[in-house]
């Protein structure tokens, strides 16, 4: 089980990245761009996805994932259950979504690709 500890963790890691609490909602952002952010009770994390993929992430383990309230599919974002996610999927989601807010070259510097 993933827990607001461990994505600190990883967070802290990430070039630009802050820790904030907004509304008694840990948030992780670059800049005003939010890029992680977990519900109130800390069961659930949201987090930066591709709009064009985020069907099929959903559909490949609903178990796990599930999209966001109506409010917020406008935006890049995806849901999910943190007692169903594993360490490994947390670190690559956390990951991603940092880098779709980053300058390129910082993604580069940092991950190599």
């Amino acid at each position: 089980m993933v827990t607001v500890a461990d994505v600190r963790a990883l967070a802290r890691t990430l070039p630009r990245s802050s820790e904030h609490l907004i509304r008694d909602r840990v948030k992780f952002r670059v800049g005003a761009i939010v890029y992680v952010a977990f519900s109130r009770d800390e069961t659930t994390m949201g987090f930066g996805y591709p709009k064009e993929e985020r069907d099929a992430l959903v559909a490949s383990d609903p178990e796990l994932f599930f999209l966001p309230d109506a409010a917020n599919l406008r935006f890049h974002w995806v849901c999910c259950h943190l007692d169903r996610l594993d360490h490994e999927q947390m670190a690559e989601l956390v990951t991603e979504a940092w880098r779709m807010v980053v300058p390129k070259f910082l993604a580069r510097q940092r991950l190599g690709n």
